[in-house]
């Protein structure tokens, strides 16, 4: 009896620590300007659909999202939450400027999150619209607001600047 018991609990001593092991991720904490894939892919298709939108655009916004819903579902170690994905969704099946806005402050609210919760430095600049009551990725200081495009494309306050490399 103990011959046979022996093993069966070594079986399943190792199917416990390999289930423990599988649930448990670790992400750097600290990301210096420089984001991996699929995570940096996001972020550029996001920069193109705050480009589109503070111009005045849905041109390529909804192929732009997708592309981001993608890349969040697409991803194996699951960098980004799955709502992100969910407003990447609704964003490409926004049919309007005022609805893909819409979306993109809840997107744009999760994407800040993100890169507070990593502290990812070095990258992008917050920005903080009063009238939109809404915040959003930038690169670069010159404000070019997605909310209010051209009726008010430098209405925002920066938020978190970019911190510099010291050399």
């Amino acid at each position: 009896m103990k011959t046979k018991l022996v093993p069966l609990l070594t079986l399943i001593a190792l199917a416990f620590a390999a289930t423990a092991r599988a649930g448990h991720r670790t992400f750097a904490k600290q990301q210096n300007g420089a984001l991996m894939e699929p995570v940096k892919s996001v972020f550029d298709n996001y920069l193109k659909i705050e480009s589109a939108l503070a111009n005045d655009s849905i041109d390529g916004v909804a192929s732009d999202a997708s592309a981001i819903g993608s890349a969040v579902r697409g991803d194996s170690m699951k960098m980004l939450s799955p709502e992100v994905a969910a407003q990447a969704g609704a964003l490409a099946n926004a049919k309007d400027l005022a609805s893909a806005r819409g979306v993109f402050k809840r997107l744009s609210k999760s994407l800040i999150q993100y890169l507070a919760d990593h502290n990812v430095t070095g990258a992008y600049v917050e920005v903080y619209c009063p009238m939109a009551k809404a915040s959003w990725l930038q690169k670069g200081d010159k404000i070019e607001n997605p909310y209010l495009g051209a009726s008010m494309r430098g209405c925002g306050t920066i938020q978190k600047k970019a911190k510099q490399k010291s050399s």
